[in-house]
């Protein structure tokens, strides 16, 4: 990361993962992200232990990320951001940070809930 420019991208994809298609079928070439973060709208154990199911949105997620040099920066404990009023429906764990692995910070960032 020696160029000029540092970008730091923050991502909200709707349900119908608007942002991830755009993403993927651009096949954006940007260089020098240092943190991409934001709502990916997507459910999936990896992130949320509580949710018992894969998505194949986070093989396309991984993808897009793999090919801005950037890997998935797991926090201390990661805290749902959508609550539902039905108790049949779990909480929902969907925002995600993406860092660049030589920053100083990779894996040791918190977040706190609201």
């Amino acid at each position: 990361m020696t160029d000029l420019f540092i970008f730091l991208i923050n991502v909200y994809s709707n349900s119908s993962q608007a942002a991830l298609k755009y993403l993927k079928n651009t096949k954006v070439e940007i260089s020098n992200v240092l943190i991409l973060t934001g709502d990916f709208n997507i459910r999936d154990h990896f992130w949320n232990p509580n949710f018992p199911y894969y998505s194949h949105h986070r093989e396309t997620l991984f993808e897009i990320m793999d090919l801005l040099q950037l890997e998935i920066s797991k926090p201390y404990e990661f805290f749902s951001i959508r609550y539902s009023d039905d108790s049949q429906i779990s909480n929902l764990v969907l925002d995600l940070v993406f860092l660049y692995p030589g920053y100083p910070e990779f894996n040791n960032h918190h977040i706190y809930p609201n």
